[in-house]
């Protein structure tokens, strides 16, 4: 009975180890197939993802593997070999789709971490700015999208109210890194955010800076395909028509408008300020003396 079970023991490694040796046979044969059409046909071999990646998933052999390409047309960073796009643990710095080739700008380096640092062009910069359900169109500012930045604050210059507010425009057509925590461009959903990362240059970070510190944002969403940038204005209070008040002064609104805002005015008092008082009336018993063609009135004590 025992030397049965040896038997059928042997055979069972014997026919495992056959099969292991006939996969090793097929996928070998099968790999010297795919590099002699991409011979042939003048193909390269590149690696592309087998499933979605998502910023921040590791890029592994599992999820990799390579297909024939055009050589005429081999993406710029692309990895020639699986073990170079997974060499030093990479990951993914953008949202890889199925099919499409991993390349160098949207994998990290060899230290394997996927900073936001690591999106941003070499001369540009990230800032956050506060904003909240309305400021941020809604929750519908999400990771990709493209904003104009507009801040409010209060006319400067001697003798402005509070009410006296200005809307200029401080950046445009920029792009938004995250929303909040999330830098990710699938999540689409809208989410009521407190924080909007911005992608600009130095002097805009800076712009953004001090905006921060004298007034409030509101991010208007525009088209991504809407390049067009300059010609806006600066809206003061009186733009809103109704009953709000009229600045007076030396400098007319027009050219508050035209220099941004920044240039001081000087509100004097108003015109109804100048309008001679009325004459007290009487409360008592009068009489009237006319001298000629003049008359006076006189007051009677009772």
């Amino acid at each position: 009975m025992r030397g049965r079970n040896l038997i059928i023991l042997g055979i069972a490694i014997v026919a495992g180890l056959f099969a292991v040796y006939i996969a090793n046979v097929y996928f070998s044969s099968a790999e010297e197939r795919e590099e002699r059409l991409a011979e042939q046909g003048q193909m390269a071999r590149i690696a592309v993802a087998t499933q979605d990646l998502a910023f921040g998933q590791q890029i592994t052999d599992t999820n990799t593997r390579l297909v024939n390409w055009p050589a005429s047309s081999v993406p710029v960073g692309s990895f020639t070999s699986v073990e170079e796009a997974t060499s030093g643990g990479r990951v993914a710095l953008r949202p890889i789709t199925v099919g499409e080739p991993i390349l160098a700008s949207k994998v990290s380096g060899d230290n394997g971490r996927a900073t936001l640092a690591s999106n941003l062009p070499e001369d540009m910069r990230a800032v956050a700015i506060p904003v909240n359900n309305v400021a941020g169109v809604g929750g519908f500012v999400r990771p990709g999208d493209v904003v104009d930045v507009l801040h409010t604050r209060q006319i400067p210059g001697e003798g402005s109210q509070p009410t006296d507010k200005m809307t200029t425009v401080v950046l445009e057509n920029v792009l938004v890194l995250a929303a909040d925590l999330i830098a990710d461009e699938n999540q689409t959903a809208p989410a009521i955010s407190q924080t909007a990362t911005l992608q600009t240059d130095l002097y805009g970070a800076q712009k953004l800076a001090l905006a921060r510190e004298v007034g409030t944002f509101t991010l208007a969403l525009r088209n991504v395909e809407n390049q067009t940038v300059g010609g806006t204005e600066t809206v003061v209070t009186t733009d809103l028509g109704g009953a709000g008040r009229r600045i007076y002064g030396t400098r007319s609104t027009a050219s508050i408008r035209d220099a941004g805002g920044d240039v001081p005015y000087t509100r004097p008092s108003s015109p109804r300020a100048t309008v001679a008082a009325a004459p007290r009336r009487p409360r008592g018993p009068t009489m009237s003396v006319v001298r000629g063609t003049e008359a006076e009135t006189y007051e009677v004590e009772r």
